[in-house]
């Protein structure tokens, strides 16, 4: 796999190497030892997660507060969506500004989001199948959520805004960053 640091420490773009030939492909798409070698550190994931979501739906930006937070390793297996993660580390150089990469049955790539991030992607496709590795279970207390169009963080999503479909717990419940707990 080829493993490219972003503009902001700790998340990564991961791109797996794919073997085709007439009948298919093949990759591997987790290593522990080779994750844990470019990565820095070992992160242990314990629960695989998957959604399903047609176009213009976008789920975040979405993170668990303190304790309960959690680092993603995220891919599309269907489709293809935009997926944004937000430093939400109040000590951070990176504070509130955010990394988008392009994830795509295609593509393959692979989004590592360490703890200490908001999280959310948008679809892009028709239908797009999401798979995440997570390193903490739940806690719906925990639950917290960042405006997908807050202007301070000001992420230049490229559809139009009355496109975007929401859950009704985003809409009521997402915050400003100036209002979100967030991380030291």
């Amino acid at each position: 796999m080829d493993y490219k640091q972003t503009e902001i420490e700790g998340v990564w773009i991961i791109e797996p190497k794919v073997f085709h030939d007439d009948r298919g492909y093949f990759f591997e798409s987790w290593r522990q030892d080779d994750f844990d070698a470019h990565v820095g550190h070992h992160v242990n994931f314990i629960q695989d997660n998957e959604s399903k979501s047609s176009y213009g739906v976008l789920r975040g930006l979405h993170y668990q507060k303190g304790q309960h937070s959690q680092a993603k390793l995220v891919r599309v297996i269907t489709g293809r969506v935009l997926d944004v993660a937000v430093d939400l580390r109040k000590s951070s150089p990176t504070f509130g500004r955010y990394v988008m990469v392009e994830l795509s049955a295609a593509n393959k790539r692979q989004f590592f989001i360490p703890r200490g991030f908001a999280h959310g992607f948008l679809v892009l496709s028709p239908e797009a199948v999401f798979t995440y590795k997570v390193d903490n279970t739940y806690v719906p207390e925990s639950e917290a959520s960042l405006q997908w169009n807050d202007p301070q963080v000001a992420i230049e999503w490229p559809i139009n805004p009355e496109e975007v479909i929401l859950s009704e717990k985003d809409l009521k419940k997402a915050l400003p960053l100036s209002e979100a707990e967030v991380f030291e």
